[in-house]
């Protein structure tokens, strides 16, 4: 009966020598061909040290397909020895058992390995296996709840999923943050400077190279005193928001004397005695008081609250 370890080496070693000697892609056939190639350097010793000085290619083959059948059946029943005995790895009495089940004479062994003619083989290179990077450590790993069978994956390292916002304190010196201040000031500056002289008419100070140190055209007015003469936005801001303030100063008053002339019956019956249209001028006049212009405006005394 053939075991299925050995077809599979025998296929192995068919599909290398059919390849080519083509290199193995993954780590299974490498660990395949490596241990092909040992069997065959322990084949090429024994026949060196029965006399043989060459030997064909295809029974060097048939000699190593037969020491892998043969080693591959002595594992497999020690194995089945171990576990028809409720255990789990193999131990000598099994592959000793196995021998004598498979004909072997145990007791030649220690002769066998103290023969003179004895070919020491040296031990194959060992590859150093690569470094794996440690993964990143973020919080504790799950496991698998009850109710989840063990041969499913396990959960995915906690760094994939688990967020960890980060926080930077504000800047609070002094120094700091008007150093700040300054530099982003002065990079705004910079950026509508080369903004304007990239778009509008610019000078520059040398005649052969119009393109080296370009200036802002200055863009002459026909009324030059004018931007001297008009007021600040500041300016404009704080009269607007006066004006509002009086406003609503005057509008508390005119509502507190019409609460007053509501109570008084004299006043009612006067009130009702004036014509409706007598209201419109007033409504004109308070429209034509309010002039746009803030130099024809008349003259207001700022308003001073006292405490009280």
């Amino acid at each position: 009966m053939a075991d299925p370890a050995v077809a599979s080496g025998a296929a192995l070693s068919a599909g290398g020598r059919g390849s080519g000697g083509k290199a193995a892609t993954s780590p299974a056939e490498n660990y395949h061909l490596a241990r092909r190639r040992t069997l065959q350097v322990v084949v090429s010793a024994l026949l060196t040290e029965s006399g043989f000085e060459s030997a064909e290619k295809a029974a060097v083959e048939t000699l190593t397909e037969m020491m892998q059948s043969y080693i591959t059946e002595i594992g497999r029943c020690a194995k089945a020895y171990c576990e028809h005995t409720a255990r789990s790895v193999p131990t000598l009495s099994d592959t000793v058992v196995t021998l004598i089940e498979m004909g072997f004479n145990a007791d030649t062994l220690p002769v066998y390995a103290k023969r003179s003619q004895r070919m020491v083989i040296t031990a194959p290179p060992v590859t150093n296996q690569p470094v794996t990077p440690r993964a990143l450590s973020a919080g504790q790993k799950r496991t698998h709840p009850a109710y989840i069978q063990g041969h499913f994956p396990e959960f995915p390292d906690p760094h994939t999923y688990i967020k960890t916002p980060t926080f930077r304190e504000p800047v609070s010196d002094y120094q700091v943050v008007r150093e700040k201040a300054a530099s982003q000031r002065r990079d705004v500056e910079r950026a509508l400077t080369r903004f304007m002289a990239k778009t509008g008419e610019t000078q520059s100070l040398f005649k052969d190279d119009i393109t080296a140190f370009p200036l802002i055209a200055a863009q002459p007015s026909s009324i030059p005193y004018l931007s001297a003469l008009l007021p600040s936005e500041l300016e404009l801001q704080t009269l607007e928001e006066t004006d509002s303030s009086e406003q609503d100063d005057q509008t508390d008053s005119e509502n507190a004397a019409g609460n007053i002339t509501n109570d008084d019956p004299d006043a009612d019956k006067e009130n009702s005695m004036l014509p409706p249209s007598s209201v419109v001028p007033s409504v004109k006049a308070t429209e034509d008081s309010v002039i746009d212009n803030p130099y024809l405006r008349p003259v207001k005394k700022p308003k001073v609250r006292r405490k009280k």
